[in-house]
């Protein structure tokens, strides 16, 4: 059973991650460096790698995105890489547990459930590092600026839209933290109507377009605000046009969350899994323009992380399916 130390635990984040974490590798280390380029003993049982790239923004960006990236995995290692933009979260879970792919970078909720799913055949590698230094990130309860909302409690009776089942700051998170705070969350308790946008940045355009009053997504909670943080949706959004930040105006937000994970299935070579961390350790120094890409902004690179650090978002996933059993 999710026990309240636990779930408090989660929601603080970074600032209670086991004490060995500072000993983990990170991109600011001494010498950190890209590996030599050429092929590797692995390639026999890794002939080509399948990377899932999660939904949440439109096909074509998520490939113009990572296509640099992309180029630079098959320069390095000397074998192709194919990119599978999945349609929703659940695409890149089924993925992992189907054998599909090798590797993703997912929300920390989203890891949890691929953990669960394939009984423990995934593992996280890495997560981005911010620019404090710290590995956590924020969910944010976004309105349109001209709504007359400036509180949550004027939320009562609105419209709120969620980004996806599996997103850590767009569905579960939230959910914890306004249930704890005596907000009902299913459909029609204190939210008029809840629905899911099918992603982070569809469910901002909703907004925009007043389909919902209010919809959660996620920030560095780092930066400047009125670019829309340091990283993150809203960022990515603001710099693709999309949107300028004082179209919006953010009412809540969250404790801080454990950023989600560069995640390979547990049964690759370790000496694949070694050149992964290698590469995206040093790729913030040798290749900053990639960097910045794929993370939709900039940080300090990237920190080594175990599962245990993860253990939290594993029982809370539990808890929320046996929520949704209790329910049905």
């Amino acid at each position: 059973m999710l026990t309240r130390r636990h779930l408090a635990g989660l929601l603080a984040g970074a600032a209670i991650l086991p004490a060995a974490a500072a000993a983990q590798r990170r991109t600011l280390d001494p010498g950190t460096a890209m590996p030599e380029a050429g092929e590797r003993g692995w390639k026999a049982q890794v002939p080509q790698l399948r990377i899932g790239l999660l939904g949440g923004e439109n096909e074509s960006d998520r490939l113009g995105r990572f296509g640099a990236y992309q180029k630079l995995l098959e320069e390095t290692f000397k074998l192709p890489v194919r990119l599978f933009p999945a349609s929703d979260y659940a695409g890149v879970l089924q993925a992992f547990s189907a054998g599909q792919i090798e590797m993703a970078s997912m929300g920390p909720s989203g890891y949890a459930g691929a953990w669960l799913d394939t009984n423990g055949g995934v593992e996280p590698l890495l997560v981005p590092e911010e620019r404090d230094g710290s590995i956590s990130y924020v969910s944010v309860l976004v309105v349109r600026a001209d709504s007359g909302i400036t509180a949550l409690e004027q939320m009562r009776g609105k419209s709120l839209a969620w980004a996806d089942p599996n997103s850590t700051s767009g569905y579960l998170i939230p959910r914890f933290a306004l249930r704890k705070a005596g907000i009902g969350v299913e459909n029609g308790q204190y939210f008029a109507r809840t629905g899911f946008a099918g992603g982070h940045e569809q469910g901002v355009v909703a907004v925009l377009q007043k389909q919902y009053d209010g919809a959660m997504t996620w920030a560095s909670g780092q930066g400047d605000p009125a670019q829309g943080y340091s990283r993150g949706n809203l960022r990515a959004m603001v710099e693709k046009g999309m949107l300028t930040m004082s179209d919006l105006r953010i009412i809540w937000t969250s404790e801080p969350i454990i950023n989600g994970p560069l995640t390979v299935r547990t049964t690759l070579p370790a000496a694949f899994k070694e050149d992964m961390k290698a590469f995206h350790l040093a790729l913030p120094k040798s290749h900053p323009q990639v960097y910045e890409q794929i993370e939709r902004g900039g940080g300090m690179g990237y920190r080594e992380v175990t599962h245990a650090q993860f253990q939290f978002l594993v029982e809370m996933r539990r808890e929320e399916a046996n929520e949704r059993r209790r329910r049905s």
